[in-house]
């Protein structure tokens, strides 16, 4: 089966030179799969906005080729994404809450210009959790105010879409979109990759620019790619990773960028150690999904990797502490919002939160306590409880966890079952690649994910995809196309 379902970069790039199809036509292709399904058929609401100039920029990238003209390696490949990203066109940003329904950016985020320069069609914006799954402590994943309840096309309305990036996920598995952009501060990436049977990668922070993104946590934030297969993730995390000078932490990182490309061979599992997480995960898996990992870690051995099991972590309950995300959101939201087009009327949190109390029936089905706990926070960072907390993070993170675990254990990399283990990366800033690793009896999509420290995603790259093309476990919903 050949179609918006299936179809990846490389294949629609290979059919765009022999002249097989058009930009125009690949675009039309997922323009009817979003109308056969966002808001009727399977009613995934994955895309919340669609981009009315699509076929517009497929046609001028189909005159450009016929020119002999290549914008870059995503000439005309269609790609949602997070409606928290900046887009400077028709489109709004609004990080699904109703009070920023009317809000427009006024230019692109760093990532979104990079896609376009690339030839990238933006063709829409990908429903989430509502303001990135950080108004309140117990929202449905996939739920926004603006944009309603996200499904995951491997079972509507059964099986849990993932958050916060949950249109990303849900729309590139149905057929919307070839891949997206996704953000995470702790499992946003990883969590709908993982359930909706995606390649994700939560890049290194400071990989990837921050700019023009609706922000959660200066520490924590970061874009980046959702796509079918590893290689299709590795083309556009080489496309939108790279300098910013508008954002800090893309100064931190290594200065010459690695040819992400290059890992798309064989071999990479050859005599590579990989670690075995087991305390991350005790009670938080069925009896398929068991079986499920303990077949990846049979396959990854037949590969040539060298299992080291188990490895221990410092203590799991770590995970659950966010104190740091509470005093670093009103920061960065009162900066993003400051920012902002004059139309604006919500300048800070505070002016948020007083729209939503006034709007409660349609804003607050979930409440904002979240919201309400940053606000009570002195905006400044100053709390002696802020500052240990994230040196608590990193020290726990970092010096006592991951890169501690690598070192004495002599690993290219860690694995744990689906997304466990996410926020041990998130708060250490370190990347990780989930792939498809199968199904349970009920068809629910089941992953593994590789950690590494700073910078290796290359390495996890090649881990990632030794496994997928020794596996080829992914298989598309059952939708109608």
């Amino acid at each position: 089966m050949s179609g918006p379902l299936t179809w990846d970069v490389q294949t629609l790039i290979a059919m765009q030179e022999r002249g097989d199809i058009s930009s125009y036509e690949i675009v039309r292709a997922f323009l009817g799969q979003i109308a056969k399904h966002n808001t009727q058929g399977a009613n995934l609401r994955a895309v919340i906005e669609v981009n009315p100039d699509a076929l517009w920029i497929a046609q001028a990238l189909d005159r450009d080729r016929a020119r002999g003209i290549w914008r870059g390696p995503l000439h005309g490949i269609p790609i949602v994404v997070k409606d928290n990203l900046d887009t400077a066109d028709a489109m709004h940003t609004t990080a699904g809450s109703v009070a920023l329904s009317e809000h427009r950016a006024i230019r692109d985020a760093e990532v979104v210009r990079r896609l376009r320069e690339s030839g990238a069609v933006i063709i829409g914006k990908a429903n989430l959790t509502e303001w990135a799954n950080f108004i309140s402590d117990h929202m449905t994943n996939g739920y926004s105010s603006r944009g309603g309840q996200t499904l995951n096309p491997y079972g509507p309305g059964v099986f849990d879409v993932g958050g916060s990036s949950a249109g990303s996920g849900s729309a590139v598995a149905a057929g919307f979109a070839v891949a997206a952009i996704g953000t995470e501060t702790s499992g946003s990436i990883l969590s709908p990759s993982n359930n909706n049977s995606l390649v994700g990668i939560k890049p290194t922070v400071g990989l990837v620019s921050r700019t023009g993104i609706i922000p959660i946590s200066m520490s924590q934030d970061t874009a980046g790619p959702m796509a079918r297969t590893v290689a299709d993730a590795a083309r556009i995390l080489q496309v939108i990773a790279g300098v910013d000078g508008a954002d800090a932490a893309t100064l931190s990182t290594q200065p010459i960028f690695p040819n992400y490309l290059s890992m798309l061979t064989a071999g990479g599992l050859a005599g590579a150690r990989v670690g075995i997480v087991r305390g991350y995960y005790e009670g938080g898996l069925s009896g398929d999904e068991k079986a499920i990992y303990e077949a990846a870690l049979r396959d990854l051995k037949q590969q040539g990797a060298i299992l080291v099991d188990p490895i221990d972590l410092p203590v799991p309950e770590e995970n659950e502490n966010i104190d740091v995300m509470v005093y670093e959101f009103k920061v960065a939201l009162n900066h993003y919002l400051s920012q902002t087009v004059y139309t604006n009327p919500h300048r800070s949190l505070a002016d948020v939160i007083r729209y939503n109390e006034a709007h409660r029936e349609i804003a607050l089905k979930y409440g904002q306590a979240l919201f309400e706990r940053a606000e009570a926070t002195s905006g400044t960072l100053t709390e002696a409880a802020y500052i240990e907390r994230r040196l608590r993070d990193l020290t726990w993170s970092r010096d006592e966890g991951i890169d501690h675990a690598l070192e004495a254990n002599r690993l290219d990399a860690l694995l744990f079952p689906s997304y466990f283990g996410c926020s041990i990366a998130a708060k250490a800033g370190y990347p990780s690649i989930t792939v498809p690793a199968g199904y349970t009896g009920e068809g629910k999509p089941f992953g593994i994910t590789f950690t590494g420290t700073a910078f290796t995603e290359a390495r996890l790259i090649h881990l990632a995809y030794d496994y997928e093309q020794a596996t080829n476990h992914r298989r598309p919903p059952a939708l109608e196309v």
